[in-house]
């Protein structure tokens, strides 16, 4: 996969759930199985969202429910049509999507045009 493709950010808390299950595994775990290129996720060491609560894992008293970003990569028609799978996960941070250039996959580079 080299080229133009389209980046799926969502931002959540490391406490959310889904049916008892990190809610960041459960995204990365349909990903997989809806046969995207690649899924990662990022655990934050500070970040606040929506309750303006800071949360940081520099104070011991605080370093719960870290910000964590799910990353999601394929081509845009295979992300566009795994959305609604999130729309069943009652998300409550931003879903990002934005475009990018796959550079390197798999120690191949793209060819200079």
């Amino acid at each position: 996969m080299i080229g133009s493709v389209l980046r799926l950010t969502v931002l959540v808390g490391e406490n959310d759930r889904w049916r008892h299950r990190p809610l960041s595994s459960e995204i990365v775990h349909r990903a997989h199985a809806a046969g995207l290129a690649g899924a990662s996720v990022f655990r934050g060491v500070e970040g606040f969202g929506a309750s303006s609560v800071v949360h940081t894992a520099r104070l011991l008293s605080l370093a719960e429910d870290l910000p964590v970003a799910v990353v999601v990569v394929d081509e845009e028609e295979r992300i566009r049509a795994f959305l609604p799978q999130l729309d069943e996960l009652e998300i409550r941070g931003p879903v990002l999507l934005d475009r990018c250039e796959v550079y390197r996959w798999g120690g191949r580079k793209a060819d200079p045009a």
